[in-house]
C-alpha cells in the first residue's frame, strides 16, 4: 500500500469516528436537557405546594392565636388538606 492511500484511509476513518462521536454527543445532550427540564418542573411544583402549605399553616396559627387551642381548628385544617388533594386529583383526571 502506498503512503497516499494510507493517508486517505486514515482521514476517512477519522472523519467517520468524529461524525459518530458528534452524533452521540448531540443525542446525549438532548436527553440531558430533557432531564433538566423535568427536574425544573418538579422543583417548581414543590415550590408551589410549599407556598400553599405555608399559607395553610399561617391560617392555622392565626386561628390558634385568636381563639386559643381548639380541636375544631385542627380538624378543619386537616380536612382542608384532604379536600384540597381530592379536588386536585379530580381536576387532573379531567385533563
Amino acid at each position: 500500500m502506498d503512503d497516499f492511500l494510507k493517508m486517505n484511509v486514515f482521514f476517512v476513518v477519522t472523519t467517520v469516528v468524529v461524525f459518530c462521536g458528534g452524533l452521540l454527543l448531540a443525542v446525549a445532550l438532548f436527553y440531558v436537557i430533557r432531564i433538566l427540564r423535568s427536574v425544573d418542573n418538579v422543583a417548581r411544583n414543590v415550590s408551589e405546594e410549599s407556598d400553599s402549605l405555608r399559607g395553610d399553616l399561617s391560617v392555622l396559627r392565626s386561628k390558634i392565636r385568636e381563639e386559643g387551642m381548639k380541636i375544631r381548628h385542627f380538624t378543619d385544617f386537616f380536612g382542608r388538606i384532604v379536600g384540597h388533594k381530592k379536588t386536585r386529583r379530580k381536576s387532573e383526571e379531567k385533563k
